[in-house]
């Protein structure tokens, strides 16, 4: 009997079993039917999203500058004599500072060869060989000339002629 009853448990247990396989169509009709519903989704937006033109319309440049205070611009006071150059004027742009004389003789040649009108100066207290861009009079004018300078060379400073 207990036979009987163990073979028959064996039996319902083989059956539930194989009864719950998925079949191979039923993926088939389930994948068949989400491909269906995404392509309906594309289409309906398609036709949703037309393009719209607008014209185009040209309008004048205009340019603006920009005045800003130039009393909060940190400026360095140095002696410096000009080693070569024309002279310097009350404040400078210092675009590099070497100890080595070839050194700032090279940023230099560079400069003029690119239409700076550059100068070589001397910091005797330092040691050190200053490569001036420009130099002005005022402020203001070494101010911009620095901003300028900025993009090619980012650790521009001022200089005041002691």
């Amino acid at each position: 009997m207990k036979k009987n009853i163990l073979f028959c448990a064996g039996l319902c247990a083989v059956l539930a079993l194989s009864s719950c396989k998925s079949s191979e169509s039923a993926y088939k009709k389930a994948y068949e039917k989400a491909k269906a519903q995404e392509q309906a989704q594309n289409n309906s937006s398609y036709n949703n999203n037309t393009p719209v033109v607008t014209p185009v319309v040209e309008q004048p440049a205009t340019q603006t500058t920009v005045v800003t205070n130039t009393d909060n611009v940190p400026v360095r006071t140095e002696r410096v004599t000009v080693v070569n150059g024309a002279g310097l004027k009350n404040f400078s742009v210092v675009v590099g500072s070497f100890s080595l004389k070839a050194n700032a003789e090279g940023l230099l040649n560079r400069l003029r060869s690119s239409g700076y009108d550059a100068q070589l100066g001397f910091n005797q207290d330092r040691n050190m060989y200053r490569v001036i861009s420009s130099t002005f009079d005022n402020k203001a004018d070494a101010v911009r000339s620095r901003d300028q300078f900025r993009a090619t060379y980012p650790d521009a400073w001022l200089l005041f002629k002691q």
